[in-house]
């Protein structure tokens, strides 16, 4: 395998997960019959630009069809998350009823809706038919098609260049990063701005979240890396910040050669800081795999002392994250229950792989767990105060990244 960037080969493993299917592909009743697709799941890091990638095995095309389950605006906070990012821009880059705004991954029309509100021209590109049918709802222009250099061009003449392309949680999303970011030089006005938002490599690293990498991300990234991908495609990152959603991600601010916004000292620092860290040293990357192990061996050890002692054990939201954890961690009915998920598509369904059956959140009041254990960590908060009402009997709220923690409600 040769790197999605800049070609060189890839022969330093960062992380092998040994096998799984693709982790949204949730199961219907009929389909239990059936045997399920597992692929290796395995992340190399490249020596010379230091992107870590995974192994290519299942095309773009099958992990985001028609079924795609994911619809951002299940979560609120992500929402809210997204009102804060749309008024940000407005006011920063002075955006208005004259300008056009342009999102890629625009899935369910969670984001473009502010832009609506505010009447300020946009338009979405969103390829998996099950969001952007609910954006279309929102009356949203949506597109179905995946981003890349050729439909860039067709829209450049359709419907001109864009000052604001918004791409986020899509850029690991994608397999041929320089065919997308060309598309990106491409569609992007001379003065225009695009951000991209990602997790952050640092936090996976540090907080051991490798539940975070399934078949759906191709790449993951650090500002080092993240910087070396797009000036290989003639776009400049001119400002970066950390921002709290995904566990922690970065948001870089970019734009090509004849952006008008001053270099700022936030992108010098994390270069810096990153080199000083070892992110440029391959050796760096080599401690992570052991550090996975430990937590499997102690979610397993969890589970099994409170299974032997009858506990009633639950776990909530189905998500990619989750079923990346389940799998490697060999987890089935026999040690959690059930999973409850808000999303109704994904409801009286079940989790690839593990196969354990998906409830709605109101069946948590009728079975009265011991312990639920939320999947999805980066949204603890908010989920936490969803369960206060298992007070009632005693239960126990915990997470697993990066250890058994027992959550307060």
């Amino acid at each position: 395998m040769i790197c999605r960037n800049c070609s060189s080969q890839l022969t330093n493993l960062f992380l092998d997960l040994d096998t799984a299917p693709p982790s949204n592909n949730i199961l219907k009743k009929n389909e239990l019959k059936k045997s399920e697709l597992f692929y290796p799941l395995r992340v190399f890091v490249c020596k010379k630009c230091f992107l870590l990638q995974t192994e290519d095995f299942v095309s773009v095309e099958d992990l985001f069809d028609e079924l795609y389950p994911y619809f951002s605006s299940t979560s609120t906070s992500w929402v809210e998350h997204a009102k804060k990012y749309v008024d940000k821009m407005i006011k920063e880059f002075n955006l208005n009823k004259k300008s056009l705004v342009l999102e890629v991954a625009a899935n369910d029309g969670y984001l473009l809706q502010f832009f609506n509100k505010k009447k300020i021209p946009n338009f979405g590109i969103e390829p998996t038919k099950s969001t952007s049918k609910k954006a279309k709802e929102k009356n949203i222009d949506i597109i179905e098609e995946f981003f890349n250099t050729n439909l860039a061009k067709k829209l450049k003449k359709n419907k001109g260049k864009v000052d604001l392309l918004i791409a986020n949680n899509v850029l690991a999303h994608v397999p041929n990063l320089n065919d997308f970011l060309k598309g990106v030089e491409i569609i992007l006005h001379e003065k225009g701005i695009a951000t991209f938002e990602f997790p952050y490599v640092k936090n996976l690293i540090d907080k051991v979240q490798f539940d975070t990498i399934y078949h759906e991300h191709f790449s993951y990234f650090s500002f080092t890396s993240v910087n070396n991908v797009l000036n290989r495609n003639n776009l400049y990152v001119f400002d970066v910040e950390q921002i709290k959603t995904h566990g922690g991600s970065l948001r870089i601010y970019v734009q090509n050669k004849k952006g008008i916004n001053s270099l700022t000292g936030n992108v010098r620092k994390f270069l810096s800081d990153e080199k000083k860290a070892g992110y440029t040293n391959i050796n760096f990357y080599k401690k992570f795999q052991p550090k996975v192990n430990k937590i499997k061996y102690r979610f397993l050890k969890f589970l099994i002392k409170n299974k032997l002692e009858n506990k009633k054990i639950v776990a909530y939201g189905a998500a990619a994250k989750g079923n990346t954890l389940l799998n490697y961690c060999g987890i089935r009915s026999d040690l959690i229950d059930f999973i409850v998920d808000k999303n109704s598509y994904k409801q009286n369904k079940f989790t690839p792989g593990s196969r354990i059956l998906i409830k709605d959140v109101s069946s948590i009041s009728t079975y009265k767990p011991d312990i639920i254990i939320i999947l999805p960590w980066n949204l603890s908060k908010e989920i936490s105060n969803e369960l206060k009402f298992i007070k009632k009997w005693n239960a126990k709220l915990y997470t697993i990244i990066p250890e058994v923690k027992r959550i307060n409600y």
